[in-house]
This record gives C-alpha cells, structure tokens and sequence, in this order.
C-alpha cells in the first residue's frame, strides 16, 4: 500500500494583518503571485480532521495558507478509522426528457449535496465518498446522460449539431435538483477524463476532461436560484479549446475530428480504449497513489463502457471543441466556489490552475499533497472533509421551532 508521509507546518492566528510583499518559491505554486503584495495571515480558521494535509489559499480580502500536520496516512488507515455506522447507498431512475437516468442516494437530512462525476465515469466513482457525506448531508450522485447506466442516445440519430454539450448536462443537473432533490443543492464535480489521453492525439483530446466537471459551473449560471455552493476538483485548464488555438491550426483540428466522428477510425481507437489492459494503465497514470487503482475501480470505468451506444458518445464528445471555458463561467457564478486540486495530477499543472484563484466567486483554494487528478476516490477522507466543511460554512441554519 502507498503512503504519504507530508512535512509538519506550525501554524497560528497573528493579532494583526502582516503586510508582505509576498513570492512563493514553493514549486506548486504559481509565479504569477510572485508580484503581487498581500496581506497574509497565518490563521486556525479552517480545520481538517485528522489524517490530513492542505495548502489554502483564500480570498476573504487577505491571503491565507493553512496546514495541518500529518504523516504517513492512508486511504484504508482513514477509512478504518471511522467510527459512524454509514447509512445505506440506494439505486434509482429518473425520467428525463424521456431517458431513463440512473442516480444514487443517501442520508435523511442536511443540506442536499449533488455529486457530479467526470468525462468516462459515473456515480460510482462517488462510492468512498457518497455515505460518509450522508452522515449530515442529503447527497445524490447522478450518472450524466451517454454515462454510466444512464440511457446514450445516438447523438447522429438526434439530429442536432450537438447533443452532448455543457447546456445539456447543466440542464440535466438542475432539473435533476427541481424533479428528484426538491432543493436547493451544493453542487461536487470532478473529471477523470483519462481514457482519452494516452491513445488519441494531445491536440484534439486534452479538453474533453473539463465538461463533466464544468457542468457545475454551467448550472449554476444558467440557474442561481438553485446552486448553493460548488466544489471543483482538479479543473481542465482545456488549453486546447478551439479558442486557444492559432486560427492555422484550427482547420487541422477540425479534420482530425470529422475523421474520428465519421469514419471507422474513430471506432477503433475506442476499441483499442475500452479494455481492462488500457484503463488500469491509464488510471494508473492519473493516480498518484497507484494502489487505489483496483480491480474494482476499472470495473467501475469499463463496463458501462461496453454499453451499446458508448462508443457514439465517446466520439461525439471528443469531436465537440467549443463550449465555454472555466474562466468565462467563473466570472459570472454567484454562488461560493472551493477549488481543491491534488497537487501530482499529470493532466492538469497545478501551476497553472492556480490562476483560478484569482476569481472573486473562488473562495478557496486547496492544495492537497501527493494527491493526483481523482482526489474524491484516491483521497476520500481529505475530500470528504472539506466538503463537509465548505457546506457546513454556507447551509441555512436549519429552522428553529
């Protein structure tokens, strides 16, 4: 078994506000900053229970790092440790639109909590995390239409430009809160997206990864009387978007994926894909700590993708390079943000997520130590933590008699 062994940081609340001209020459963290004068605090007003570490940085008008000491934990240690009896995880289908969606539940009170998984996933990659939650909250976790056990419609036989895309999956998600939940709801979302990288060329499937996850973002803007708060974890920078590119390079692109889209091509690279060889390696990649890559796990991530249809969408997301980008929704959330990002993602340089700091709807932003690009499933008791925490800061007050 892997484990982690994180340095001990002592910190306390000061009197006063220091005013630094602050540089980080820790090598996660991002040079921009380095100009920039803050005022830091050291503070204890953000606690992680035991068995955890994080760097945090903060907007509440200063600039803020806590962490807590701990050395050589493990997901099992963590998980053993716990205590409560974990309330049951049911199955159920919601009609949509005429499609049958599968969704988990649990937990009988608290705020409503709304796990959303990521590109190739589904609601069980929630299955660390969707109990212990339920303990004080009322979590759901859906499987997004063309995933999971939800229904895949050919998007070919749909006759629209494009089925699969943020506005659908957003509009998915706050139905799913008006017909199923009946709440308002605090939205969790991550993106593995890794079943694309290895196999497919970088230009046209580094983006791919960013819809699930920022499906949360999209809700919340399209409806705000809905989302109550959102948790990001590990977002796709999509530094491939179709906007990002120089406009020689964009018909190339397009090219490549009208090939994939509509040709054999496409289908056999979903061939060489959807195996249990492939996604271990793959997973294998995107977890920092490998022994989380079980055969439970790949079980979970390939068969619902030797579903009929899968291969359809598959293909129909990867050849779909619009859409918005993180830092075009972010702008306009009005609801709190906590971004948490594990610090050894291979996929997405937590030197350049730092950025999304910046926003004034972020929050906070943690940094979880040897952590890599699925940290709900590869670290649930730091998740599980945080997220208890951030709903906790900004739930009503349950109502008095």
């Amino acid at each position: 078994m892997a484990s982690c062994t994180c340095s001990t940081v002592a910190m306390s609340k000061l009197d006063f506000p220091a005013p630094w001209s602050l540089r980080i020459t820790h090598r996660n963290s991002p040079s921009f900053l380095s100009s920039k004068s803050r005022t830091l605090h050291f503070f204890k007003g953000f606690f992680i229970p035991r068995r955890t570490s994080a760097l945090r940085f903060s907007r509440h008008n200063a600039f803020s790092v806590l962490s807590s000491t701990v050395n050589n934990f493990s997901v099992d240690d963590a998980e053993a440790s716990e205590n409560s009896v974990l309330l049951e995880t049911k199955t159920s289908t919601w009609k949509w639109r005429g499609y049958s969606i599968r969704y988990q539940y649990s937990g009988n009170s608290g705020p409503a909590l709304v796990l959303v998984h990521g590109f190739g996933a589904n609601s069980d990659h929630w299955r660390k995390n969707l109990p212990v939650l339920a303990l004080s909250h009322r979590v759901y976790a859906i499987d997004l239409i063309g995933y999971g056990y939800s229904d895949k419609p050919n998007p070919q036989e749909l006759h629209v430009k494009n089925f699969y895309t943020f506005e659908t999956w957003a509009s998915q998600l706050n139905d799913f809160c008006m017909d199923i939940v009946k709440d308002e709801a605090f939205f969790a979302c991550n993106s593995i997206g890794v079943l694309l990288r290895q196999h497919y060329p970088n230009y046209i499937v580094k983006h791919p990864a960013a819809a699930p996850r920022l499906v949360g973002l999209q809700a919340a803007v399209m409806d705000p009387a809905i989302c109550k708060g959102i948790i990001l974890l590990n977002i796709s920078l999509r530094m491939l978007h179709i906007k990002k590119q120089p406009w020689y390079g964009r018909p190339l692109i397009k090219s490549f994926q009208s090939l994939l889209r509509n040709t054999a091509l496409g289908k056999f690279f979903f061939k060489t894909v959807a195996t249990p060889e492939s996604v271990r390696n793959i997973l294998c990649q995107c977890y920092y700590d490998t022994s989380q890559v079980t055969d439970e796990l790949v079980k979970i991530i390939l068969d619902p993708g030797l579903d009929p249809g899968a291969a359809d969408v598959f293909l129909e997301f990867i050849c779909y390079s619009e859409g918005p980008l993180p830092e075009e929704l972010l702008p306009q959330v009005k609801c709190p943000v906590l971004v948490v990002w594990g610090d050894k993602d291979p996929w997405e340089p937590i030197d350049l997520g730092m950025a999304y700091a910046e926003f004034d709807s972020v929050e906070d932003f943690v940094v979880l130590p040897n952590v890599g690009h699925c940290p709900q499933d590869e670290a649930p008791h730091l998740v599980n933590s945080l997220v208890t925490s951030f709903v906790a800061r900004h739930a009503p007050p349950p109502a008095t008699l």
